[in-house]
């Protein structure tokens, strides 16, 4: 098929997406836009709640399967929004609109290439296009929820905004619900245990402590105290505190081996993970599909922001159209020759990986 006009229904379909609210959960709207896209190209695919999927025309179960994954959900807008969220806007070269840059962009790159070769035969791997749902909030109906609907995947690109370049390994993610006690007093009485005064040195320690393993594509664990609630009125010393931590973890560490340094090692009297399924991931510098984009010249690097990635078993990427610093921004944007240069890269990139 033609790249131009491939690249210019990416774009309209785009600005469908745009201008249909898709919050995490609510992406039933643009979930129609994606069908619409494969009816008429007339390729079948098939539905689970809001995820849209296929595969190639030619798939075999006796070859490895390459999974082409970005998301249609989005945040709700910035508050600094100075256009309409919902408003497919080009000005000066750049496409406006809430999810423009995450992760439409992306996501109808993907869709353009998947559907590129989708009649081609004889290819050395099996494609399967996943356009997701639930990627924002980690919700249980994403990508996640795919993975034993779908054929077994060997090896993923998955769609973000990364300039094109090679993010080959991303940081997983915990959330920490902790606590800090002390003794519950009326205010106006002497009180040497109040639970908020004993955070200070909790909170202090959370700011110095270091893990010991660090990684070469990755770098150091990152931990934050992100949220902090305490008590309910003026005269009253509350008996608890409860903090939110964030940990940013590379692929030094297993969730589970974090989970067990923070609840020997902190000082909360608990310190609980909200789920352990947010792992960090890597693929091999060696691996096809790595030497393919550097062959295109494309850098590698390791990406502190998670993704689709998180919840994928198999060697993984994180490619696509956009700049990561956009994302969740006010009047997000992307460029159109974004766009034009990401259909051209993902595509030239599975040609040297499936020819």
């Amino acid at each position: 098929m033609n790249h131009t006009k491939l690249t210019n229904e990416a774009i309209t379909l785009l600005k469908q997406l745009i201008e249909t609210p898709s919050f995490s959960s609510e992406e039933e709207g643009t979930a129609i836009h994606i069908e619409n896209w494969f009816l008429q190209h007339n390729i079948p695919f098939k539905r689970t709640n809001n995820n849209i999927w296929a595969t190639n025309l030619h798939f075999e179960e006796s070859k490895p399967t390459l999974l082409l994954n970005s998301h249609h959900d989005t945040v709700q807008p910035n508050n600094g929004y100075t256009k309409n969220p919902f408003k497919a806007i080009i000005e000066n070269g750049k496409l406006y609109g809430l999810g423009s840059n995450d992760a439409g962009g992306c996501l109808v790159s993907l869709i353009a290439t998947f559907t590129y070769f989708y009649h081609q035969p004889n290819l050395k791997y099996n494609l399967v296009i996943v356009a997701s749902a639930e990627e924002e909030s980690s919700g249980e109906n994403g990508l996640n929820s795919m993975l034993s609907i779908i054929p077994k995947i060997d090896v993923a690109i998955v769609g973000e905004p990364t300039l094109m370049q090679l993010a080959i390994a991303e940081k997983g993610l915990l959330v920490f619900d902790a606590i800090v006690t002390g003794t519950p007093s009326h205010a106006a009485h002497l009180n040497t245990d109040n639970a908020i005064y004993n955070t200070i040195k909790v909170l202090q320690w959370f700011q110095e402590y270091t893990f010991k393993k660090t990684s070469a594509i990755l770098g150091d664990v990152k931990m934050t105290v992100t949220q902090i609630n305490a008590g309910k009125q003026h005269n009253a010393v509350p008996a608890n505190v409860h903090l939110v931590v964030d940990v940013r973890v590379n692929d030094a560490y297993t969730n589970k081996e974090i989970v067990s340094i923070l609840q020997k090692e902190s000082p909360c009297t608990s310190i609980i993970p909200r789920s352990l399924r947010l792992n960090s991931s890597s693929i091999p510098k060696e691996h096809p599909l790595v030497q393919a984009g550097i062959a295109l010249g494309r850098k590698t690097y390791g990406s502190p922001t998670l993704s689709d990635q998180a919840v994928l078993s198999c060697p993984s990427v994180k490619l696509g159209p956009g700049d990561s610093s956009r994302s969740h921004t006010a009047d997000e944007f992307i460029y159109i020759e974004e766009i034009e240069e990401g259909i051209k890269i993902y595509i030239e990139l599975l040609k040297k990986l499936v020819y």
